[in-house]
């Protein structure tokens, strides 16, 4: 009896490990075409003489807002029970996730773009875009913690009693939210 009661956990581990695959590949695909599709797309405006902050970061903000939003709501879904509306809501903030992702790339790009060789170590342009590469990285792990707690989420892992992975997640989604408010902040009071 303990034999098959292993073996099943093992297959039934195997089987999250290639979802979870799946799920970070799909996510990240979509991502990546999103920043490619604007990079083909939207003209880089380079300015005459100081580094400007590239709009993208101005549209990804909202979409970690969002994120955040619906992240909350799974949390709220997941206590009360409500599993269909706690998985939309997931799902939601995933795809937001990856649309940010998209963005924040493009911005990166636009702003990696603008800079000229005498001014890349120095300046608020090499601040903002050191921060907002790491903030972005943070944000990387962030969405493969949202990929995680997603295919537990279909694979019937969370119920009222058990949400921990889905409120860390939230919890983490919303700190880098208050960062990247940090940073847009600074680069405000430097340009």
């Amino acid at each position: 009896m303990y034999r098959r009661s292993s073996k099943f956990q093992q297959q039934s581990a195997e089987r999250l490990a290639v979802r979870f695959f799946r799920a970070a590949v799909a996510v990240f695909a979509l991502a990546a075409g999103m920043a490619w599709l604007l990079i083909r797309v939207v003209p880089v405006m380079l300015p005459a003489s100081r580094v400007g902050f590239p709009a993208a970061f101005w549209f990804s903000t909202p979409l970690l807002f969002i994120g955040s939003v619906l992240l909350h709501r799974a949390t709220w879904e997941v206590r009360g029970e409500r599993q269909p509306t706690f998985r939309r809501a997931l799902l939601a903030a995933l795809v937001v996730g990856a649309l940010f992702i998209g963005v924040q790339s493009f911005g990166l790009w636009c702003l990696f773009g603008q800079q000229r060789p005498d001014e890349v170590a120095t300046g608020a342009g090499a601040f903002v875009f050191v921060f907002s590469f790491l903030h972005g990285l943070h944000f990387v792990v962030a969405l493969l913690f949202l990929v995680y707690v997603t295919v537990q989420a279909l694979a019937g892992r969370y119920d009222h009693e058990y949400y921990w992975g889905v409120l860390v997640c939230g919890y983490f989604w919303h700190a880098l939210g208050v960062l990247w408010m940090v940073i847009l902040a600074v680069f405000a009071a430097v340009t």
